[in-house]
C-alpha cells in the first residue's frame, strides 16, 4: 500500500458561498468548483493553492445528511483530513490488519470520481480520516 500525501482538509460550513469567498479573498486560493455529492448529503467546495492540500468547504444538502449533524453537534470546524492512497482495497485491508475500524470498509463514490472510505474517529485519537483513490486516466 502507497501513501502518497494529504490530498485535502474537510471543513464543515454553514454557508457554502460566503466561505468560500471568504477564504478564497482572505488566502489568495483559487475556487476551482463547488460540486454536489446527493449520495453523500454534501456540496462541496474546492479550493486550492499554488502548493498543498486542497481545502474542501462540505455544506450540508438537507436536515439529515452527516454535515448537518456534524455542524448541529460541533458547530462549524474541522471535519476530516484526507490522505491519497494509490489503491483504496488494499489500504483498507492494511489499517484493518493494524486494528483500525471503518466507519464502512466498502469504498463509496467521492468527488471528482474518486473512491473513498473514512477510518472511524474512535480508531485515530478523535480524528476522522479519509482514504481517496483518485480516479484513473482512460
Amino acid at each position: 500500500m502507497k501513501i502518497k500525501g494529504i490530498h485535502h482538509l474537510g471543513i464543515a460550513v454553514n454557508n457554502l458561498e460566503d466561505s468560500a469567498a471568504r477564504w478564497a479573498a482572505l488566502f489568495g486560493m483559487r475556487a476551482v468548483a463547488v460540486e454536489e455529492a446527493p449520495e453523500r448529503g454534501v456540496r462541496i467546495a474546492h479550493l486550492h493553492l499554488p502548493e498543498g492540500p486542497e481545502i474542501e468547504l462540505l455544506a450540508p444538502l438537507g436536515k439529515n445528511s452527516p454535515i448537518a449533524k456534524f455542524l448541529a453537534v460541533r458547530g462549524e470546524g474541522l471535519h476530516h483530513f484526507t490522505l491519497a492512497v494509490e489503491e483504496i482495497e488494499a489500504a483498507i485491508a492494511e489499517f484493518r490488519r493494524a486494528g483500525l475500524e471503518f466507519v464502512s470498509e466498502i469504498p463509496q463514490a467521492g468527488a471528482g470520481g474518486s473512491r473513498i472510505a473514512f477510518i472511524h474517529p474512535r480508531s485515530l485519537n478523535g480524528v476522522l480520516l479519509e482514504l481517496r483513490e483518485s480516479p484513473r486516466p482512460r
